[in-house]
């Protein structure tokens, strides 16, 4: 616990345990924070529309074991597919913003 009594902030506590911005260790732990949201946003939004991951799956043109793959952040995600499924398979418009 010594290591975090100066911790004053989130980004300070990211910092220590996962690096700087910009390097390969802070990237990775980026990428997998991502993939985790993205996963909890489409298995919230399936849950919501009542669908089982087949029936998405086969409404948005892929397999359920990519959908499952998706929700459990197992898969990489093409952008195009993303949004094909939550577009085509849940009827939602997909926005970005980037920092």
């Amino acid at each position: 616990m010594e290591k975090y009594k100066d911790i004053k902030t989130f980004d300070e506590l990211i910092e220590l345990e996962h690096g700087a911005i910009g390097t390969e260790s802070r990237n990775s732990y980026e990428e997998s924070a991502q993939l985790f949201i993205i996963s909890e946003m489409l298995k919230a939004a399936r849950k919501e529309a009542k669908m089982t991951q087949k029936q998405l799956a086969e409404k948005a043109g892929t397999k359920k074991s990519y959908i499952s793959k998706i929700e459990n952040g197992k898969a990489n995600i093409q952008l195009s597919t993303l949004i094909r499924i939550f577009e085509q398979g849940l009827n939602r418009r997909v926005g970005f913003t980037f920092l």
